[in-house]
Formats: structure tokens, C-alpha cells, sequence
């Protein structure tokens, strides 16, 4: 399937393919759009996908100084126009870690704009001070030896221990494709997520479906949190990959897109 690549102000890229009900998906810290192109790929057959690079990111860098301020809720602001702009209407949203941070603080303010969202290695909750202090020594650390340097130690650390033993050469090509996010860039993403308030309440109050995806490895976002949160929300989608890390979308690609891709089917029944 063959996506087109379209900018939003001159400031943000994306791409989009396939026809049907659409599906913006959000990628992460430390990637960019082309994260989700297994599942692109494949729900572009029945959905209408689009695929952001956030501003900061792959075709979107330098576009961090495009957002009037760095907060993850300006992020969400940039989805919105996303969608005014290709005039979907009602979509889904589905966000993968940060990207998940993002895709609540939309749903908070905009939850008439979605059918459903999803939540892949992704939480509700506010960082830990553990997780604040982990964060602050990511800064000083990029401050220190740049942002190859900290993403060459980072991203192995995404992934499963038995993924990484035996797929080395897609953990190292993770690492080359996000090598060029600027110190700056990388910097602002971890304030912004240290900023971020606790959204369980958008999870309760939010009256359609949610899917969660997580992984039964993810050093990221741990399983008991991740279990805790599905209790929340009016409707849960829950889908566990065994042996999988933070990164569910490499490591167990087909099993992603099927949940993912079942959950949006449902949608689009009802």
C-alpha cells in the first residue's frame, strides 16, 4: 500500500493511505511515524491510515518550535488540525507510549471527535518520583553525550530479552532510524512527559471503547500498572503479548494488528 506524504502548515508531516473509516496512529519517545508501518501497511486495506511524525520528529523536525508550547498538550492540539484537515469527522486514535500520554490529553478535551482510542505500552497514570528522577538523568545525560549516544543506550532496553538475542539487526535499525532526533527535541519530549497530570479520569469518564495493548516483559510501563488501568474505563479491549517488551509492535508484529484491527472493526459496527 502506498502512502502519501502531506504536511500540515508546512510544519508537520504525515502520511496517509487506504480508504474507510480513518485511524490516526501516534508513535512514541524516541521514533518516529515509521514505527507503525507493519500495521499501517496492513490496516490501509480497510482503513483510512494516518500517520503522523510529531513535531521534532523524522519529517517533522524542526517543527517543536512550530508548538505555541512544549506541553503534551499542545502535541494534542496538532492531532486535532491533523483531523480538521483531512476533515475525518469521528476517527480512532492510537497511541504507543508518549503517543498514549498524547492521545489522552486529546480524548480530555476532545472526546466527541473519537469513536474510540487505544493505548499500546502506554498508561494513564503520572510519572512516579522514581520515573521523574530516571528522567532528569536522561536530560543531563543527552546534555552530556548527545542524543545518539543516549538513544544507542535506551532503545535495546525497549525490547524483550529473547527479541533482542534474536533479532539484533531490527534493534540496531530502530537505533540508525531515530539516530537524527535532536538533543532538543529528545529534552522537550521528556519535560513534557514529566509534566503530564494523572488522566485515569479520562479513562472513567470516556463512554466508548478503549483498547489497551501491553507486554507481559515491558520494563517501561509494567504489566500490574497496565492491568490496574483496564478496570477503569466503561469498556476495556485487552490484548497481553507474551514475551513482549515495551515495543509490541516490532516484537509481535502480526499480533498487533489483528487486535488492533479487530478493536477498530468493532468500532466501526456499532
Amino acid at each position: 500500500m502506498q502512502f502519501t506524504q502531506k504536511r500540515l502548515r508546512d510544519q508537520v508531516g504525515y502520511r496517509i493511505a487506504g480508504s474507510g473509516e480513518p485511524v490516526i496512529l501516534l508513535h512514541g519517545f524516541g521514533e518516529d511515524g515509521n514505527i507503525w508501518m507493519d500495521q499501517a501497511k496492513e490496516m490501509a486495506s480497510a482503513f483510512t491510515v494516518i500517520v503522523p511524525d510529531l513535531p521534532g520528529t523524522g519529517i517533522s523536525a524542526p517543527a517543536l518550535a512550530y508548538l505555541p508550547e512544549q506541553r503534551i498538550e499542545a502535541m494534542a492540539e496538532v492531532v486535532k488540525a491533523i483531523a480538521e484537515q483531512e476533515y475525518l469527522g469521528q476517527f480512532s486514535l492510537i497511541g504507543h507510549s508518549m503517543g498514549g500520554y498524547i492521545s489522552l490529553a486529546f480524548t480530555e478535551k476532545y472526546a466527541g471527535m473519537l469513536k474510540g482510542f487505544g493505548l499500546v505500552h502506554s498508561t494513564a497514570y503520572a510519572d512516579s518520583e522514581e520515573k521523574i528522577h530516571n528522567r532528569k538523568r536522561s536530560i543531563q545525560f543527552i546534555k552530556d553525550h548527545g542524543s545518539n549516544a543516549f538513544l544507542r543506550q535506551m532503545i535495546p532496553g525497549l525490547y524483550g530479552d529473547g527479541y533482542k538475542a534474536d533479532n539484533g539487526e531490527q534493534v540496531e535499525r530502530h537505533i540508525e532510524s531515530s539516530k537524527d532526533i535532536d538533543p532538543e527535541s529528545l529534552i522537550s519530549y521528556l519535560e513534557m512527559m514529566m509534566k503530564r497530570p494523572d488522566r485515569t479520569k479520562v479513562l472513567s469518564d470516556f463512554e466508548k471503547p478503549v483498547l489497551f495493548i501491553m507486554g507481559t516483559e515491558d520494563k517501561t510501563v509494567n504489566l500490574s500498572d497496565s492491568l490496574a488501568q483496564c478496570h477503569v474505563p466503561v469498556e476495556s479491549h485487552v490484548h497481553i503479548l507474551e514475551s513482549s517488551g515495551h515495543m509490541g509492535m516490532k516484537e509481535k508484529s502480526a499480533e498487533t494488528t489483528n487486535a488492533m484491527k479487530k478493536f477498530l472493526e468493532h468500532l466501526n459496527e456499532n
